[in-house]
């Protein structure tokens, strides 16, 4: 009776909601959900059941694959159902319980479908009712810090993940239920679940970003499985005639929906470039990827007629291969933007997505290789799919090359260029902002030596779901130093981050690609050019990996030159990890750390030691990882060179503390700076020897820099001579340049040529 009354009042405010929906949310017209299919039928289908159970036993990355997901979904199920009230942050009990059980609940539920077991299935409806039970009891959640809070968790964005999860459970099982408690889960539990991350929570739900992706997931994945058509619409194009601020912003600064975009194909079409590279970087579209293609996988196996696979020239099929590019030797995705180290492949999310885009996509056999490292695969159709070509033997090497990735909806925002030759992998970005997780760091870098990072981009100041530093979440550090442009191996003016720091102004703009060049094995080059990172300033960077002899790494040539009408200060940090071994100038080290700045990142920086240059090239060498690194820079007479280190005014110690060398420039107009980086050695531990521990450069010198041109000389110890010339005014690959230096003139077509001026 107690149930039935329920019902009842819930019926009735389920009523209220639809009543206030029609007023503000009239019927979509441009689909409605008509068929109605047996289940399961979203990400795992019926017929896709027949062929798991036909070939269980004959396929090992599979049978492995649910070996290892009913041993823990047993262990889980032996500890019993618990369903606390919540109470944490992410890491903290509540929290991690609460996920515990939707990952859990939706493991089951295959398991149900593959194994015939009704235990699994008796174990998800019981923790399905225990939520009915709860979820109507639940204020908001206790912690306040999230702009849309939810019940389960602290953010609305975790109880989208629970429905994402839970929908596919509820598909497994839905069967097995009544259909009076298919009906009391429904109107008590999902339904109003999925009303208050929607409509009672438009701030989260309608927009553009990696939260509203997952609520329209949540959403739309709960519809197909209880075949409504109103929250389906919902789920695909968001909530209809809705006025939200534009200027209101999320916990992270950025815009809530500043241009009133909302809805599944609005955040598969605006975040993604026609390359696939997601704007917020490959971290989060790591996390955006799970629901961006489980729904795809539910929408085209329900509703194939939306063809939600060529939707925007097959862009999600793209986005897989994409973010596979966008991982270093080990695996583990480049760090742009926010984004915490050691994130790789390997997590379950690229699993799925990995799956999913070889059994929907053309049948690429070197993702089967990727699959084949991953090492599992997902326990449903697409699944099934991979491990029958792993088994067939179809796999071939995912070859990563040098590949630029343009950013923005029409690709025209900037892009990330990856070049790679032999055991390095340099990333350079040149994007647009990357939404509410961006960072001011035009025209930065990163360097990967065998998959070890050897310069570093910090990444994100957060322990991600460790629930003593910071409830899990970002911490201020995150929005004080690793945001800020001095975090980033880039140029700095006079202090201050590029767009002053603002996410208003940088969201505007983005930096434009000048020349990707990738297809010698003996050269390598990206430009890009920066206008708006500062007022009457312009950037323009060119990095290049030059290969001089087939037994060696090949060198990064590194040029940037700063234009600016007014006299400012220019910093140029490297942020390079290991032990220093030598330098060839002569600094002095501070008795006592000094703090180098009071803002824009500054503040969080020791100056430990100085040096000022007389004019010639310095060398700066360290070790990492057993292998030998030297940083040859041309600089000016009186450029400072400050050695610091990550930490100042950090009471928490909520900041790694890395060093950083800094090249200053002062009270000028332009600049260049100019620089080659080489890693030419090793040394073994327990051999206890070094080789090749010193720097094969003897020096490099500009010879023209002027808005036309750049050429560059640089000279080994055996004394082989290069010469590099960089056009600044013209990127076009087809034109002839000429240009005469100390009287001898050199011809060349493209936008750069690379001359041996030893024969």
């Amino acid at each position: 009776m107690k149930s039935l009354s329920r019902i009842k009042v819930l019926a009735l405010w389920v009523a209220l909601i639809v009543v206030w929906s029609c007023k503000n949310e009239p019927k979509p017209q441009r689909f409605i959900l008509k068929t109605k299919g047996s289940h399961p039928n979203l990400i795992l289908t019926q017929e896709g059941v027949v062929k798991i159970k036909k070939h269980l036993g004959t396929i090992p990355i599979f049978d492995s694959s649910l070996e290892i997901v009913k041993k823990e979904v047993d262990n889980e199920i032996k500890n019993g159902i618990e369903v606390p009230v919540p109470k944490h942050y992410s890491g903290g009990y509540t929290h991690e319980r609460h996920k515990k059980n939707y990952i859990t609940m939706q493991k089951a539920g295959v398991l149900f479908q593959i194994l015939n077991d009704d235990v699994y299935a008796n174990y998800v409806k019981q923790m399905l009712f225990e939520y009915a039970k709860l979820y109507p009891t639940l204020p908001v959640h206790p912690k306040t810090r999230s702009y849309a809070r939810g019940k389960l968790f602290w953010q609305c964005l975790n109880d989208s993940n629970w429905l994402v999860y839970t929908s596919q459970a509820y598909d497994c099982i839905y069967n097995f239920l009544s259909k009076n408690e298919r009906e009391i889960l429904e109107q008590e539990l999902f339904k109003p679940f999925a009303n208050f991350i929607s409509i009672e929570n438009p701030q989260f739900f309608n927009r553009v970003h990696n939260h509203s992706t997952w609520g329209s997931v949540a959403v739309g994945m709960m519809a197909l499985v209880m075949d409504d058509d109103t929250l389906l619409n919902r789920a695909l194009y968001g909530i209809k005639n809705l006025k939200i601020d534009p200027t209101l912003k999320d916990n992270d600064g950025g815009f809530i929906n500043k241009h009133g975009k909302a809805g599944f194909f609005a955040n598969l079409e605006d975040p993604f470039s026609p390359d696939g590279y997601y704007t917020e970087g490959p971290y989060y579209q790591r996390y955006a990827s799970y629901p961006f293609l489980v729904f795809a996988q539910a929408l085209q196996n329900k509703k194939p007629e939306l063809e939600v696979f060529k939707f925007k020239d097959s862009v999600l099929i793209k986005s897989v291969n994409a973010l596979l590019n966008l991982s270093n030797a080990k695996g583990e995705f480049f760090l742009l933007n926010d984004a915490q180290k050691g994130m790789s492949y390997h997590t379950s999310a690229l699993v799925s997505a990995v799956d999913i885009a070889y059994h929907f996509g053309e049948q690429n056999p070197e993702l089967l290789s990727i699959a084949k490292q991953q090492n599992r695969v997902s326990l449903n159709d697409a699944g099934l799919t991979v491990a029958m070509g792993i088994k067939a033997g179809k796999e071939q090497p995912f070859i990563k090359k040098s590949i630029e990735l343009s950013d923005g909806s029409n690709g025209k925002q900037g892009a990330v260029g990856v070049l790679r030759s032999k055991d390095l992998e340099l990333v350079f970005k040149y994007t647009a902002h990357g939404l509410s997780h961006g960072h001011f760091d035009k025209l930065s870098f990163a360097l990967f030596d065998n998959g070890e990072e050897v310069v570093q981009d910090y990444g994100l100041a957060r322990f991600v779901n460790i629930e003593q530093k910071g409830g899990g979440n970002y911490l201020k550090e995150n929005t004080t130093f690793a945001k800020q442009t001095i975090a980033h191996n880039t140029v700095v003016q006079n202090k201050v981050s590029h767009f002053q720091g603002a996410y208003e102004i940088a969201s505007k703009h983005h930096s434009n690609a000048y020349v990707f060049s990738a297809d010698s094995d003996a050269i390598k080059v990206a430009s890009a050019k920066e206008f708006n990172a500062y007022s009457n300033t312009k950037l323009h960077r060119t990095m290049a990996l030059i290969t001089l002899e087939e037994d060696t790494n090949p060198i990064v040539l590194d040029i940037f030159r700063v234009e600016s009408s007014n006299k400012n200060q220019y910093d140029l940090p490297l942020y390079y990890l290991g032990q220093i071994m030598q330098t060839s100038f002569k600094y002095s080290k501070l008795d006592t750390p000094e703090v180098l700045g009071t803002n824009n990142g500054y503040q969080h920086l020791y100056k430990e030691a100085i040096a000022t240059s007389n004019g010639e090239n310095i060398k700066f060498n360290w070790l990492h990882s057993n292998r030998f690194y030297t940083y040859t820079a041309l600089t000016s007479k009186n450029d400072n060179i400050i050695m610091a280190r990550i930490g100042a005014n950090d009471p928490d110690y909520n900041l790694r503390n890395d060093p950083c060398l800094i090249i200053r420039k002062k009270d000028t107009e332009n600049a260049l700076f100019l620089s080659v980086l080489e890693s030419h050695g090793t040394y073994s531990p327990v051999s206890e020897i070094a080789n090749n521990a010193y720097s094969n450069l003897k020096d490099i010198r500009v010879l023209c820099n002027n808005n036309d041109y750049t050429a560059v000389e640089f000279t080994l110890i055996n004394n082989t001579q290069k010469l590099f010339i960089m056009s600044n005014s013209s990127s076009n690959l087809n034109r002839t340049h000429q240009l005469t230096i100390k009287s001898v003139k050199y011809q060349w077509e493209g936008a750069y040529t690379l001359i041996n001026l030893n024969t």
